[in-house]
């Protein structure tokens, strides 16, 4: 590979981290929307600070520091970031192969916890105004009543809810969304960590092309 091939495999680099983070750039702007809106705020008791909108956030933050890593390594031939850039993605893909791993394993006992949660959330419903914000803001949103039905309001359900006997729980219909699309949502998966495979392996290629480069003109 020469220095016209080192050329190009570097621009290749840098405008598939710049995607990378004009995608973190988008994902940062609706998880601050949510924070400002406030709409979906923390449903969970022992996790106060769980939000849709933080989560969002730090996704959104993590991908931009990331891609500039990964941007500027590429850009100025940089072996330090380059290989910083490696280093944060596989440790990104191993969190993410960790926690899938944890959710499979640990299926039910989440579930039960999330379902316990949300109950303690449901007491808190008038006393807290976040988190009547949150149930009545995903109430409107997925058109649902409570965890399981309206049945979980002692038969006082919020006027979030919607009126009708068929009326399905929150997590009911969630849970019944992620079950429909989870050969969708496994494609989507999968894809993700293909990408961040690519990305490694690029800048991984990039690192060791720049290193050739140095030994033979004597740097």
């Amino acid at each position: 590979m020469g220095i016209s091939s080192l050329k190009v495999l570097k621009y290749v680099v840098f405008f598939f981290n710049l995607l990378f983070w004009i995608c973190g750039c988008t994902i940062l702007g609706f998880g601050i929307f949510f924070l400002i809106k406030n709409s979906f705020g923390a449903l969970f008791y022992s996790l106060p600070s769980l939000t849709v909108g933080n989560v969002v956030v730090i996704v959104g933050t993590i991908i931009m520091v990331v891609a500039f890593l990964g941007c500027m390594g590429s850009i100025k031939e940089n072996k330090c970031l380059l290989m910083s850039f490696f280093v944060l993605l596989l440790f990104i893909l191993l969190i993410e192969v960790t926690v899938a791993i944890l959710l499979f394993v640990y299926e039910q006992k989440i579930d039960d916890y999330v379902a316990d949660d949300l109950s303690r959330s449901i007491q808190r419903y008038k006393s807290d105004n976040n988190t009547k914000m949150a149930w009545d803001g995903i109430q409107n949103y997925l058109e649902c009543c409570g965890i399981n039905g309206t049945s979980d309001w002692n038969g006082h359900p919020p006027k979030s809810c919607p009126r009708g006997p068929n009326t399905q729980g929150c997590y009911t219909k969630a849970k019944a969304w992620f079950h429909s699309n989870f050969l969708y949502i496994g494609i989507l998966i999968i894809s993700v960590c293909v990408i961040q495979v690519l990305g490694m392996s690029f800048a991984l290629t990039l690192n060791c092309q720049i290193e050739k480069n140095s030994q033979s003109l004597g740097i």
